[in-house]
Parts: structure tokens; sequence; C-alpha cells
């Protein structure tokens, strides 16, 4: 189905409610950098009075020149010093604009890198303030990409056209001034002169915006795509089943589809500008004609004849140069309502809480536990009822979508429970300081990330507080069992691992899962260590040894297991088997082979795999 373009009262499109961010740009920008803030505000100034100094100095020359002629065929005598003076004095003019030009231009320029790196800092930084579930919202994403689109160069823009407005402004003020003395109804003419094409900008920047709202999904699409395509861990299976060709034609699918929006918007707008632009230029002829004939007849000398129509044409350069600033500044806010409400998204109270539960030693208590996932009306978990004490292992077994990995992420306040609650050492995890609750969890993910860095840094990123610890790497390699090919590699702990960068070496994936494991080692005050499928590229051998090894250095520790081979389950307290988000079996190996449930039917399934 065809979309249609949301209408302008949808994105709140009025001029008077996108201008409120006009403000908060300014102060972002004066929070940027005071001085060149200050140094834009002072060259602007200069910038907006030379132009008329030099059109008056203009003036005085040419009634100079005439004078001299007057007095050189009255008596013969050559008088060309006052024209030689003007003529250098806006020379000195001449010269004082081009500075402040350049001057504005570098300012300009040094605000643009600075503001840029501080506008992608804060995206940056609030992207680590929000929650998991916002990332795992489409909707959210598109607000993402628009906020990181343009957002780093519109506050800039912003207060670049604020500052031209006020240099136009001040031009203006200085050309009213002259024009006046012409006639008061020549400054009803240049605003006339310049108002279509205002119209014209601020009609089609608005489209513009509307344009690149609506088609952020699209953007996305083409961004995916970019990474299938062009990425070292996707490129072996889309050349493995021959997808190339099929990707690149969706990608200039949509890239077609989103061309021909912008041509006929890019047309529209081109039309249009040149339509209403022919009112400009009559508007303009026509005050032309009217001061060429007052000279004519004698009403204002040749001088101020050239003066008045240098500032004719300066001045309706500066009203349409004004108004081409406000809409500018309209489109700007526009854009920047984009960063502003990515920026505002609800933040979780990350850094409050306390930093110890009232009963030390009680361990995790999950009490009817149940979870939603946004948007779901099916729950993931449903009244998970759990207690793991210090020194006790859990296993969770189960098939994909059981809902194990989601109770891990309740477990690390990724999420927060729908119903129920849970607890560490008898106090909810909503109200731990979530430093203190994180530095007593250490997680490996069965998708962990693979970081393009060297080997010591890879393990090091397992507490941050100590990712240069040298000692530290080596200590957890020899839990994590990594030490029996980091010691082959290249540079051993400072070789680079993967192929981003230059003299990168690739693992095997178990190797890349022993690294995951030392990781997890590295968080040495981490009293609850889980395993989330970080053995799956291992073979059944090498998977009893890591899990037998884990539990020997974890038997003071909390530690959840979650493997499909039940060769290694069987080593914990207590083992659990989840279906559709509930428990529904719980006990030991023994235990659980007794009941001849769901658990003994799989095991005695994977047994016979291996006879």
């Amino acid at each position: 189905m065809k979309r249609a373009m949301p209408n302008a009262n949808a994105v709140d499109m009025n001029m008077l409610g996108v201008f409120r961010y006009s403000k908060r740009a300014l102060h972002l920008v004066w929070q940027t950098s005071s001085k060149l803030t200050l140094g834009l505000a002072i060259l602007t100034l200069f910038a907006g009075v030379l132009p008329a100094a030099m059109a008056y100095v203009g003036q005085l020359i040419v009634d100079a020149v005439v004078a001299a002629m007057d007095t050189y065929q009255e008596t013969g005598e050559l008088h060309y010093f006052p024209a030689m003076y003007y003529v250098l004095l806006e020379g000195v003019l001449v010269l004082g604009l081009s500075a402040s030009q350049r001057g504005l231009a570098a300012l300009q320029a040094i605000l643009r890198a600075l503001l840029g790196q501080r506008v992608n800092m804060m995206i940056l930084e609030k992207a680590q303030q929000l929650s998991l579930s916002q990332f795992e919202d489409s909707e959210f994403y598109d607000k993402l990409v628009r906020a990181r689109r343009e957002a780093s160069s519109r506050p800039l823009a912003l207060v670049n056209k604020t500052f031209s407005l006020l240099q136009n402004a001040i031009s203006l003020v200085s050309f009213s001034v002259l024009l006046w003395q012409f006639s008061p109804w020549a400054l009803l003419v240049l605003v006339i002169g310049a108002l279509p094409s205002f119209i014209a900008e601020a009609k089609f920047s608005g489209d513009a915006f509307l344009l690149a709202r609506w088609r952020s999904p699209e953007v996305r699409q083409q961004n995916y795509l970019e990474t299938l395509l062009a990425r070292e861990d996707n490129i072996k299976e889309v050349r493995l089943f021959q997808l190339s060709k099929r990707f690149i034609n969706r990608y200039r699918d949509i890239f077609v589809k989103l061309f021909k929006e912008n041509k006929r918007l890019i047309v529209r707008r081109e039309f249009w500008g040149f339509v209403l632009g022919i009112i400009s230029t009559l508007v303009f002829y026509g005050a032309y004609g009217w001061i060429v004939t007052s000279t004519v007849i004698g009403a204002i000398t040749l001088g101020q004849m050239t003066m008045y129509l240098l500032l004719f044409k300066q001045g309706q350069a500066a009203v349409a140069s004004s108004l081409t600033s406000i809409s500018g500044m309209y489109e700007d806010n526009l854009y920047l309502s984009n960063l502003y409400e990515y920026l505002e998204q609800d933040t979780l109270a990350q850094q409050k809480g306390a930093n110890k539960g009232p009963l030390m030693g009680d361990g995790i208590r999950f009490e009817n536990v149940s979870f939603q996932y946004p948007g779901s009306d099916a729950y993931a978990l449903k009244d998970i009822t759990l207690h793991i004490k210090p020194g006790n292992s859990l296993a969770i077994v189960g098939e994909n979508g059981s809902g194990k990995t989601t109770l891990i992420k309740l477990l690390t306040r990724l999420y927060t429970p729908s119903h129920g609650r849970i607890l560490l050492d008898g106090l909810d995890l909503n109200d731990w300081n979530e430093s203190a609750l994180l530095e007593r969890i250490g997680v490996i993910f069965q998708d962990f990330v693979r970081y393009q860095f060297i080997v010591g840094e890879n393990i090091g990123v397992g507490d941050d507080s100590r990712f240069q610890d040298e000692g530290g790497w080596h200590h957890a390699a020899e839990l994590g069992k990594a030490t029996d090919f980091i010691n082959q590699l290249s540079s051993g702990y400072h070789t680079q691992l993967g192929r981003w960068f230059k003299g990168g070496q690739e693992l095997s994936g178990g190797q890349w899962q022993k690294i995951a494991l030392a990781r997890a080692f590295m968080r040495e005050k981490a009293d609850i260590l889980v395993l989330d499928e970080p053995t799956a590229a291992m073979d059944a051998g090498a998977e009893a040894e890591i899990f037998a090894h884990f539990q020997e250095h974890t038997a003071s520790k909390m530690a959840i297991l979650i493997s499909h081979r039940f060769s290694t389950v069987r080593l914990a307290n207590e083992i659990i088997v989840m279906e559709h988000g509930q428990i529904i079996e719980r006990g030991d190996h023994e235990q659980l082979l007794a009941v001849d449930g769901r658990y003994a039917h799989l095991f005695n399934l994977q047994a016979k795999g291996y006879q």
C-alpha cells in the first residue's frame, strides 16, 4: 500500500511552533565556544555596516569626480586629491569587508567542526541512557536516523542564518537612512520585491523536511543493505547464496523511488522560484527607472544616482537574504526538532539507588515474574519463581524462543518485569544503583561482540576499570582456557583481531568464544556469572572441559548456564526446563530423569545422537 506523506499539522509545521528551537540552538553554540560565537557577532556587525559605508563613499567619489571635471573646465586647474582620497578610503573599506567575510568563514568552519562533534557526542551519550526496548522499536530507530542525519550541522547553520539576518538588518538600517533621503516609498518597494522569493522558499523548505522525515524507513533499509553488501561478516553468505544481485536491485529500487520524489520537489521548487523571481526583477527595474528619471530631471545628482542604484540593488539583496535566512531558520528548526525529539526521549534513572541489599548472601530471587515485550500481547515469561543462592549453579534448558535469554535480560536489568519482581540480596533490582549492580554481574551472551581491537582489549572490556590491565588479561585468559592459542598469535595479547584494520587476524568461532569467556572472568568482583550458549561453536569435549573448569572457579558464586548440550547441563545444582516462557520442570539431573518428562525426553534424544 502506498503511504501518504504526512501533512504539515502532523509534525508541528507552524512557524511559531518550530522557532522555539532557535534559542536552544544559540545556547548550544554558545556552550560549544563562547569566544568564537562572540567573534562571529562582532564580524557580523562589521560586515553589516561596511556595504552602506562603501555605497556612501562611492557617491562621494562620483560627486568629487564631477566637481573636479567642472573645476577643470572652468579654471583649467586639476583638483584630483578629494576623489583619490575617497578612492583610497573605499579601498580600505573593501579590504575591511573582505577581512570580515574571511574571518566569518574561518570562524564558521571551526565552529562547525566543534559543534558537529558536540552534537554527535550528545546523540551517542543519550543512546547509553535509553532502554533496550527503545532500541528494538522501529519508530525509535527512525528518530535516531533523523537525529543523526543532519542535526550535527543544523545548529550552526541556524546560528549562521541568525547572524546573517542580523548582518542584513544592520545593512538595511544603514541603507534605509540613505534611501529615506530619496523617498520613504523606496523602502516599501524593497520589501515587496523580495516577498515572492521568500514565500517560495518557506513553502518548499517545509516540503523538503516532510519528505526527508517521511522516508526515514527507506533510508534505514538502504543503510542496512549497504552493510549486507559491504561487511566481511555478511559478504560470505551473500556470495554463497548469490544474493548480491537481488540486494543491489533492491538498493537501486529504493534509490529510484526516493530520487523520483526528490526530483519532483526540486523541479517544483526551482520552477516556482523562477516564476516568483520575475516579480522581484520587475520591481527592481521599475525602481531603476524611477532613480534614472529623477537624475535626468535634476532631482538628484549623478553621484546620488550611483549611490541609490547601488543601495537599492544591495538593499533588495539584503531583504531577499533576510527573508531567505528566516526561511532557512524555519527549515533548520524543523530539522532540529528531530534532534530534540530524540534527546527528549525518556531515560532510565540509571545511577540512583542502593549499593547493597538488606539480606547479604540471600542471592537472587524471581518472585512471580512475567514479561511482555513492548507492543506484544503475548507473554515472553509467565510467573517465573526462582531462588539462586551463592555457591549454587542453575542450568536453563529449553527450545529456542522458550524465554531463556529473556530471563537473563531481566536479571541484568536490560528490561523491567511487567509483573512481579527480581531481588538481589533482598533488594529489588530497580532499587539498586546501576553501577553497583552491574559490577556484580558477568554475562556472556550467545551473540557476544567481536571487537575489532587487540586481543588484550577484547578481554579487558569485561571490566572497564581494568581495561588496560595486562596482568588481568593474562589471568582471565588462563581461566577462560584461551592461552593455548593466544600465545601462538603473532603479537600475543597485542595482536589486532578482525579484518577491519591493517594487520588484523581472524579467529575461529571456538577461539572467539574462549575470548568471550575470558572476558567474563575479567570481572573479578562479579559474584553472578551467566553463560548464555557461549560455547556453541566448540565441540562437545571442549565444551564439557570449559564448563567443568567454569564450575571449579565459580564454586562460591551464583552461576547460570544456558546450553543445549545436556552433558554440561547435568553438572548444575538445579536445572529448570522452560517452554513458552514458563518453567515446566525443575530439579537436578537425576530427579528430572526419574520424572521421565520433557527433560528426560530431550536428554535421551541427544544421548542417542552420540551412540
